[in-house]
């Protein structure tokens, strides 16, 4: 949270990003839970949310939300750059 918050990214934009945002990658392997990484507009900024999925009681756990960064992301902001 207190990342997210020195990002200024509010707690309204990470839940519309989990309810309406696309998701671009799919960690089905990821432990303790599988996890996706959601892509959604806010404003005027892309947003990327990784949320893992808690099988057993249907919710989610947000792990990590960040403005993609231009040097790792293409300009659509789903494509990772080649390394």
């Amino acid at each position: 949270m207190e990342q997210m918050f020195a990002r200024n990214i509010s707690v309204p934009e990470v839940t519309t990003i989990l309810q309406d945002g696309e998701v671009i990658e799919d960690y089905a392997d990821d432990k303790p839970y599988p996890s996706l990484l959601l892509l959604g507009m806010s404003g005027n900024r892309w947003l990327h949310v990784v949320a893992a999925r808690e099988i057993e009681s249907g919710g989610c756990v947000v792990v990590t939300t960040y403005e993609p960064n231009p040097i790792l992301w293409e300009s659509d902001c789903r494509t990772r750059r080649p390394k």
